[in-house]
């Protein structure tokens, strides 16, 4: 049994155990964000799920589950269980930005705007690159009715990923209510 221990630091050390538990630091998301960039069509869409795949992945077993719970839940309009699942996600994992980035989507669709914010800035600090995130911002304050602030969230989206439909076509469609004037 000692050699099975050994094993698994070792492997640790090496960075294998560690492919199946990755999140906003893993180093394949490097490449991956310079490939969603330069790409278009089929690539970036390739890219894009790829990322979305990392950032699913749980740095802590313990969270797997609860982030499940919470999605299904969500998904299904049980919200009081999926905020109290990521209510937990964040609790046991703080430095894992999906958790966060699951928990302002929620408390959009909740109309807690507020909340959904300061989960976004969460997100957004643990991984700056969080285009989901970034274009979530962007529908808060729209829904907010802060045009400005809205348009900019979008365009910081659009940076990271150039391709992202949804954040252009709100982007388009600010850009006319605010008829060119300089943000």
């Amino acid at each position: 049994m000692r050699w099975l221990q050994i094993f698994c630091l070792l492997c640790g050390l090496l960075g294998f155990a560690g492919q199946s538990l990755a999140d906003q630091s893993d180093a394949r998301l490097n490449d991956l964000f310079a490939q969603l960039k330069a790409s278009e069509g089929f690539e970036a869409i390739s890219a894009e799920r790829q990322i979305w795949a990392i950032w699913l992945e749980t740095p802590d077993e313990k969270v797997k589950p609860l982030l499940e719970t919470g999605i299904e839940r969500m998904n299904s309009g049980s919200n009081a269980e999926a905020l109290e699942a990521f209510d937990q996600v964040v609790k046991i994992a703080p430095d894992f930005a999906e958790g966060w980035n699951k928990r302002a989507t929620l408390h959009y669709l909740l109309g807690n705007f507020d909340a959904s914010l300061a989960d976004i800035e969460k997100t957004l600090e643990l991984e700056p690159r969080h285009f989901g995130a970034l274009s979530g911002r962007g529908l808060v304050y729209a829904k907010l009715e802060d045009l400005e602030k809205a348009l900019v969230a979008f365009e910081a989206a659009l940076e990271v990923h150039p391709n992202m439909a949804g954040a252009r076509m709100n982007a388009l469609m600010i850009r006319k209510v605010l008829k060119g004037r300089e943000i």
